[in-house]
């Protein structure tokens, strides 16, 4: 086997080896848990070694010396962080209430670069279909969504299942998204546009650029929710 190609194995196992290590020193936090610092310190790891192994002129002692001090920085950091909870939050970000009582908070959503399609899928994650469903929602850290749900769309318990069983709902279908028709959903439920807007005035909504979200749940009135959060 040339030199080069064996120097290049072992770069690599070396590599491998010392992430692994740092990896399982870190902690056991899922995939799905990881915050954007935490996200941040796995790209600049993986190019340290990544680039430490393909260039010629860094030896084996460098790579190891680069993980290891960055990986220090990343234990300091995460000690700061448990003990200061001023840093933690800069650092790791803080929980946010996007949707209270029911209504969705649209300066929370701006503030989180978060737009109304991101949440529903959020939702949908948490096998919510409905924003009637959320009494409220908590986007934390981690980009993820944790929902309280009203109680009529809380699981059933034993005294539930001894009522009749209620026919199957209509899938809920979003028909105006910040102001706009969504004309793919207003055609799969055969509605006129007419009487949408006669529904929204109905409701002492003066125009459709007032709506932020407007959905039907197989008749008329639609749940709606304006811009104006109270």
């Amino acid at each position: 086997m040339p030199f080069n190609f064996l120097h290049l194995t072992l770069e690599l196992i070396v590599g491998f080896v010392a992430l692994l290590f740092i990896t399982k020193a870190l902690g056991k936090t899922q995939i799905s848990q990881i915050t954007p610092f935490d996200f941040i310190s796995a790209l600049i790891l993986g190019e340290l070694v990544g680039n430490a192994i393909y260039d010629k002129e860094i030896g084996i002692h460098y790579v190891l010396y680069a993980v290891i001090l960055w990986a220090l920085l990343i234990i300091i950091i995460e000690k700061i962080t448990q003990k200061k909870k001023a840093s933690r939050s800069f650092l790791e970000g803080r929980p946010t209430i996007v949707i209270r009582e029911g209504k969705i908070d649209y300066e929370a959503l701006r503030h989180n670069k978060l737009d109304l399609n991101q949440l529903q899928h959020l939702l949908r994650d948490k096998d919510v279909f409905s924003f009637q469903d959320v009494h409220y929602a908590i986007l934390e850290a981690n980009g993820t969504v944790n929902v309280m749900k009203t109680p009529s769309s809380s699981p059933t318990t034993n005294k539930d299942w001894m009522a009749a069983v209620p026919a199957p709902s209509p899938m809920p279908l979003s028909v105006i998204l910040d102001g706009e028709w969504i004309e793919d959903n207003i055609n799969e439920a055969n509605l006129n546009k007419g009487d949408i807007l006669a529904d929204i005035h109905d409701q002492n909504i003066p125009a459709l650029e007032k709506v932020l979200y407007a959905e039907w749940n197989g008749s008329y009135p639609l749940y709606i929710q304006t811009y104006e959060t109270k």
